[in-house]
């Protein structure tokens, strides 16, 4: 048992480091303000407008690949709430020195980032639909996690669950 209580103890340290060394990044005025705008972004607007071009380009055939991006959109704030609310994970500027706050938390807790299961989440569906927005989704998406971690807001094992619940949730709607 002293090895997976001193496993997890290295794991939520590299965590934290990570974290911290991430954070530095905020010194840099440009690079804060577009950290911010990924964040903001990743609210759900670029995903909502996202989902209104598709069906302004493509009319009737893009409304299948909405409601199923909808779908996988309220599957996942249905999953991240109960287990943000089971886990109660303080968020990192709260809990750990020279960690900055560099965008308003939309909520309380820190595990699963919300932003990066949504993320990928409406990527991977998009994607499967319009292949050739890959190039564009699959980025903004990373940098949606990346930003998370560097703004304060989330340890990068939150966005790495994130990131597999967001997965697990867009496979599944394909009956993978």
């Amino acid at each position: 048992m002293w090895r997976i209580d001193a496993t997890l103890r290295r794991l939520q340290r590299w965590d934290e480091d990570a974290c911290k060394r991430l954070n530095r990044a905020l010194r840099y005025g440009l690079f804060l303000w577009l950290l911010r705008a990924v964040s903001r972004l990743g609210d759900g607007v670029i995903w909502y407008a996202l989902m209104a071009a598709l069906l302004a380009r493509y009319g009737g055939p893009a409304l299948q690949p909405v409601l199923h991006m909808m779908f996988v959109g309220a599957v996942g704030a249905a999953t991240y709430a109960m287990v943000k609310r089971s886990t109660s994970r303080p968020r990192p500027y709260q809990a750990l020195k020279n960690v900055a706050l560099g965008a308003p938390a939309l909520d309380a807790f820190s595990f699963p980032s919300g932003h990066t299961l949504h993320a990928t989440a409406f990527a991977l569906v998009a994607c499967a639909y319009y292949p050739a927005l890959a190039p564009l989704l699959v980025p903004f998406a990373v940098l949606t996690a990346v930003s998370r971690v560097m703004l304060g807001l989330h340890y990068p094992s939150d966005v790495l669950a994130g990131a597999a619940l967001g997965a697990l949730i867009a496979a599944a709607s394909f009956g993978i």
